[in-house]
């Protein structure tokens, strides 16, 4: 075995996880759930067996990954963050029997993009790379590649760098004043140039 888990977790044999993971106290891991390399599951998780999580990502505590919820390479979330997987739910009408009424939709978290403590993510939605949603924030849309998000719902207030920091846009050009990466922006799309 080429990962590490805590005596308390409980990690199913039909489980797919990455060397050097790590997953902590009173964690679950179900049969079918998918975790790459190097990897931090926090305590108190659960990764349900329709979970892609890829490597480098970094689970704190309390956090439950649904079926359908798909977090890329590097990202970070917080504490108590809260995935969706069914924008209706009702007890009494499961989707799997009741398939009219509605079904699951996945969310995709895209590479590098953080998520702060207590955010509920609303699912149907996808964060872009290197995005961070504020803590307490209610993802109920798109957000962007490189967007700050923040409120209820959250809404774009800023943009930041690949390292974490704010970044200032000039006539569309935006350089981060702490490691020296540069941007360009048109309307609500942002990319690295160097």
């Amino acid at each position: 075995m080429d990962y590490w888990f805590h005596k308390t977790a409980e990690v199913s044999s039909g489980a797919k996880i990455g060397k050097g993971t790590k997953i902590w106290q009173n964690s679950q891991v179900l049969k079918g759930a998918k975790i790459g390399k190097n990897c931090v599951i926090g305590h108190n998780c659960l990764v349900s067996s329709g979970a892609k999580i890829g490597n480098n990502v970094k689970l704190e505590s309390n956090i439950d990954v649904w079926d359908l919820v798909t977090l890329e390479d590097y990202v970070f979330v917080g504490p108590s963050v809260v995935f969706t997987n069914d924008p209706n739910p009702r007890a009494k009408y499961p989707k799997k029997n009741y398939p009219q009424y509605g079904r699951w939709l996945p969310t995709i978290v895209k590479e590098g993009a953080s998520i702060g403590a207590n955010a509920t993510i609303v699912c149907g939605n996808k964060i872009g790379r290197w995005a961070f949603v504020g803590a307490g924030a209610v993802v109920t849309k798109e957000v962007p590649d490189y967007a700050l998000v923040v409120g209820v719902p959250a809404r774009v207030v800023g943009w930041v760098c690949e390292c974490g920091n704010k970044i200032e846009f000039d006539k569309g050009k935006a350089v981060c004043k702490i490691c020296r990466k540069k941007y360009l922006k048109k309307g609500n799309k942002v990319k690295k140039t160097k």
